[in-house]
């Protein structure tokens, strides 16, 4: 079993900054891939962010702002969250694709942080 927490959400005003955290714990031989994703109310979740080791994407609506770096030996990713906005209000979540230690592929997610940004 894999598990996922996620932890640092919270209130900001709009122009702060949070920096969530999300550590894997479990039967984990390697993480391939992290991402943070983020579901708003009434929308789908999305995608923001993503590490792969060798590469990092952001979606277009929070580039220069948010930030993903990851620590292979604690088995964490980080999301530095700068300059939030009203409408990055969202349960932020994070998701590890890898393998267990008896090589089998697995996906998991962790339970959501909320993050609110007030104007």
């Amino acid at each position: 079993q894999v598990r996922l927490v996620e932890s640092g959400g919270g209130s900001v005003q709009a122009g702060g900054s949070l920096r969530l955290s999300c550590a894997a714990s479990g039967s984990i031989f390697s993480i391939n891939l992290w991402g943070w994703y983020r579901q708003a109310p009434g929308k789908q979740r999305e995608l923001v962010a993503s590490n792969a080791g060798g590469s990092t994407n952001y979606a277009d609506s929070v580039k220069g702002r948010f930030t993903i770096s990851r620590d292979n030996a604690k088995n964490m990713v980080y999301l530095q969250m700068n300059s939030l906005k009203p409408e990055d209000t969202a349960v932020y979540y994070c998701n590890a694709n890898g393998r267990d230690i008896l090589a089998r592929a697995y996906n998991y997610w962790g339970q959501g942080t909320q993050v609110t940004v007030s104007s």
